[in-house]
């Protein structure tokens, strides 16, 4: 029943602004558990030192990825201090690092087209997930915390989750363009994902001083 103030409006606002470029985000990263998954199962050659394993496995990469570089970034923003980039730069760069993942697939789609590949494709794909995932996760969580009027953090925090949903509805969508003998569809489905990946986070660069400005003192 309370009025919000001009200023909550404006965090809002910010929050808003991060929430589309989350669904982006996660259309891409969820693929791991849709296209890439087929992907891997179709197109990738799981034989290591005369021993085949379940494509699935490949999947075992990203929580170790996670375990292995979430102390790394939790350090560095910790050293870095007040010199850290701000919120949205950090989504920006987590745009970008899963932009470059998606760039790595347009040039193993097309090798495709000669016979299954090396499996550290999607060794390399899945590192740079990773990297972008710890770049706007736990990073989104934090700024919704921060920007949230007080009185209405628990419902943010659910419209978040619900930017979440979105991405994995759209990541579904997208894996339904996959073709696993159509190297050039392939290159296709991928390549326009990183494009909107890259072209995102360079307008998330450019929008950055106006949503610090809404962010206010938080």
């Amino acid at each position: 029943s309370e009025v919000l103030t001009a200023e909550e409006w404006k965090r809002i606002g910010a929050i808003v602004v991060l929430f589309a470029f989350t669904i982006l985000f996660w259309a891409a990263y969820e693929q791991k558990g849709a296209s890439l998954n087929l992907f891997a199962k179709r197109l990738v050659d799981t034989n290591a030192f005369g021993v085949t394993f379940p494509a699935s496995w490949l999947q075992s990469l990203t929580p170790l990825y996670v375990i292995m570089l979430a102390p790394v970034f939790a350090r560095l923003w910790v050293r870095l201090g007040a010199r850290q980039p701000s919120s949205p730069t950090k989504f920006a760069m987590g745009l970008f690092a899963i932009g470059i993942a998606f760039c790595l697939l347009v040039p193993a789609s097309a090798l495709t087209g000669a016979g299954k590949i090396s499996p550290m494709w999607l060794v390399a794909v899945y590192l740079f997930d990773v990297i972008g995932e710890l770049c706007l996760s736990p990073v989104g969580l934090s700024t919704v915390t921060k920007l949230s009027p007080a009185r209405f953090v628990g419902l943010m925090m659910g419209l978040w989750f619900f930017a979440t949903s979105l991405g994995n509805k759209l990541a579904g969508f997208l894996s339904g363009f996959f073709v696993a003998d159509n190297p050039g569809r392939l290159m296709t489905l991928y390549g326009g994902i990183a494009v909107a990946l890259l072209a995102s986070s360079v307008l998330l660069v450019v929008l950055t001083p106006r949503i610090r400005r809404w962010s206010g003192e938080a």
